[in-house]
Parts: structure tokens; sequence; C-alpha cells
């Protein structure tokens, strides 16, 4: 799995409002946006069913900023993770808690 599909598949997501996010991978790059914007703290090496209810909770609380996050926010709330867990989601976690560049897609 290269990362980087993950993370530019959720915030052209999040840019065109389309779609759904289609396994644990984009889950934990998005989870990682939430962290990022909410402030709320996430463990580094937690399993995907334990993250899932953790989201939950946090975006029920929380009032999106903008067009982007709200979607975000209602891709987070739809998705279902499954027990599948691997480094590389823990990679992507990391990688959307300290995004420089949200919601834009960069070719490297």
């Amino acid at each position: 799995m290269v990362t980087s599909i993950a993370r530019q598949s959720v915030i052209i997501k999040c840019n065109m409002q389309k779609s759904v996010l289609t396994g644990n991978y984009e889950f934990y790059y998005a989870a990682g946006l939430i962290a990022k914007l909410s402030g709320v703290e996430i463990s580094d090496d937690i399993k995907p069913i334990e993250l899932g209810v953790l989201l939950h909770q946090e975006i029920e609380k929380t009032e999106p900023k903008d067009e982007q996050e709200k979607y975000l926010f209602s891709m987070l709330k739809e998705y279902k993770p499954t027990d599948e867990y691997d480094e590389q989601m823990k990679e992507l976690l990391l990688w959307g808690k300290g995004e420089q560049y949200l919601w834009t897609v960069t070719i490297l």
C-alpha cells in the first residue's frame, strides 16, 4: 500500500464531497486529521474498532469549521472499521495528525 494514495483519496473526497471512505487506510488518515483539527488525543497504536468509537464520540461534540471538515465528519460517521490493522495505518494516523497542507493534493 502506498500511503500517499490513501492521503490523496481522503483529501479529494473532502474537496469534491463525493464518495465514502473505502478502507481502514483512509480511515486512519482521516482520524489523524480529526486529531489535528479538533485537538483530540488519539494514541498512535489505537486499534480500528476502538478508534471508531472514539471518533464517533468526538464528532458528536465538535462543530465542523468548513465544508471539507463537515464532509470529513460525515464520511467518518458512516464508516465501519474492520479489525484489520498494520503499521501503515499507524503511519497514516501520524501523517494526518501532522498534516501541513490541509485539503491540498500533492504529486510527489
